[in-house]
């Protein structure tokens, strides 16, 4: 199934911050929240913004020197749930063929969204997280709660 961020959010809870990525799928009205750290929703919403900050960023630091290398990512899949933790997969082209690198989702949503790479989920992944977007509705956009950018 193909995904997109649809939005990068915060709720304020007893105990603390709850950072959460909302992924949209085609043609579903529902979305899938991801809970990520405070710091890896900011990467991903720089990524979206396309924010240049100076010096580069971790996420944007292995993009160049993915390029360097001669490699590129191809899309990102969020491919499963184990013990309620997402698990997802970086699609990479490299000068010696395709392969793929087990990674958190959180880095590889902040890596489509600095590539603009197609997000993809698996249909089981989908069923087993979906919910209401209307249930994060008073959630705020982490840029407006955060020392963005």
């Amino acid at each position: 199934m193909h995904a997109k961020i649809d939005s990068v959010r915060v709720a304020a809870t007893h105990d603390g911050p709850a950072p959460v990525v909302l992924l949209a799928v085609d043609d579903r009205d529902d979305v899938v929240p991801i809970f990520v750290g405070g710091e890896e929703a900011l990467a991903i919403a720089r990524g979206m913004d396309a924010t240049d900050i100076g010096r580069p960023l971790t996420h944007d630091l292995l993009l160049d020197v993915m390029e360097e290398l001669g490699g590129r990512v191809e899309k990102v899949v969020v491919s499963r749930v184990e013990d309620k933790t997402y698990i997802a997969d970086l699609h990479l082209e490299t000068p010696r063929g395709e392969t793929v690198v087990d990674a958190r989702p959180s880095d590889c949503l902040a890596l489509a969204a600095r590539t603009n790479v197609p997000i993809e989920m698996t249909e089981a992944v989908f069923e087993s997280g979906r919910s209401d977007p209307a249930e994060f509705d008073e959630f705020d956009d982490v840029r407006e709660v955060t020392d963005y950018p």
